[in-house]
């Protein structure tokens, strides 16, 4: 096994289906992978993501829909015939084994020969950083470690494709912040076209290239970390990535309104079916006395109103804005010693900036 990028093959998902009677675990999922991009799935518990992970790999059939790797129809195959690694979430290491014959273990099936056995196992224990390690037994081990230890057996052999199903929630925060990069850094060694799935946002926005994310079965909205975080097309996108508070908005001959206010919005938007929002990112919006709300420059909204609560959370403050139209919005600011000399207390009139390349408007719905 060595440390270079492997030719990775493109994984394409058309209308994919899952139903257990009248449940409808998958519905009509369709998206392409790139070759060597990893692509995580996220989404709340229910959502489908794992579902569609195992169809993936083979333990579960589809009701419905294709699989192709590399143009290969692989609905049929067995998962043993797929040549897919597999992270899973308890790891599903052997505890009668030392990690070396854990590691070893999907190339003894494969029937390598010990020679390459040896070789192919010392490297990939080296890759994840736990050379030396062959000779203990899985109880000696950190979460951390067998969290490495299954990573490298999914590698050993080289596969297609790997993926990994909640690969990190099985460590604490600074240890699975840690594993992020490290996932991160060794996938872009290898170049292996990787799926993973997670219902933490961080954790994609970290990891991934693209984005998938899932409600009640189907693909709410696919794009990179980047473009669904300050582009979301629905509500429940903006609050599953990241922190948002909204605005309820009204179409009128002028543009778009937040009571009689006009917003200077990012984007054109057209009046659309159903409620449109203004959603808000407590990082964007900006501070300023009360007397900065005389009103709306070219390029910015301003916002009157009072703040509620102060709640000191260490790198930030959070402020909650009670907006003079009846709305409650969230404001962040950086915990630096120049915004602590003029920081606002409860009870406080401020006034809310936020800038027209913040401005973003979603679907209330989807």
């Amino acid at each position: 096994m060595t440390e270079r990028k492997t030719s990775a093959l493109p994984v394409q998902v058309q209308m994919l289906s899952k139903h257990f009677g009248n449940v409808r675990a998958v519905e009509d999922v369709s998206f392409d992978i790139r070759p060597g991009e990893l692509l995580t799935l996220l989404g709340p518990s229910g959502s489908g993501k794992t579902t569609l992970l195992m169809m993936i790999a083979g333990f579960s059939r589809p009701t419905r829909g294709s699989i192709r790797i590399a143009d290969q129809e692989i609905v049929h195959l067995p998962p043993h015939k797929r040549n897919i690694g597999m992270v899973f979430q308890n790891y599903a290491l052997f505890p009668h084994m030392t990690v070396g014959e854990n590691v070893a273990y999907p190339l003894r099936l494969r029937k390598f020969a010990r020679s390459e056995i040896e070789d192919r196992t010392r490297k990939a224990l080296d890759m994840v950083q736990l050379g030396g390690y062959g000779a203990r037994r899985i109880n000696e081990l950190s979460g951390g470690q067998r969290q490495r230890i299954a990573l490298a057996r999914a590698i050993v052999f080289e596969p297609r494709i790997l993926l990994m199903d909640e690969p990190l929630s099985a460590l604490d925060k600074h240890l699975r912040e840690t594993m992020q990069i490290e996932i991160r850094q060794l996938h872009d060694r290898l170049g292996m076209t990787t799926i993973s799935v997670t219902h933490d946002q961080r954790e994609a926005l970290t990891m991934s290239d693209r984005i998938a994310v899932f409600s009640n079965g189907r693909l709410a909205q696919i794009g990179t970390p980047t473009e669904l975080y300050e582009k979301p097309e629905s509500r429940f996108i903006a609050e599953f990535i990241g922190e948002s508070t909204f605005l309820p908005l009204r179409h009128t001959p002028e543009g778009a309104a937040y009571g009689e206010q006009v917003i200077h919005l990012a984007d054109d938007v057209k009046q659309a079916a159903g409620e449109t929002l203004l959603m808000l990112r407590p990082e964007r919006l900006r501070l300023v006395p009360a007397d900065g709300a005389t009103g709306a420059g070219g390029d910015t909204n301003v916002f009157a109103g009072q703040v509620n609560t102060v709640v000191f959370q260490g790198e930030s403050l959070l402020f909650e804005v009670m907006l003079d139209g009846g709305h409650k919005v969230s404001v962040r600011m950086a915990n630096r010693s120049e915004n602590l000399r003029q920081l606002p207390q409860a009870g406080d009139r401020v006034a809310l900036k936020l800038e027209r390349a913040d401005a973003r408007v979603v679907r209330a719905e989807g």
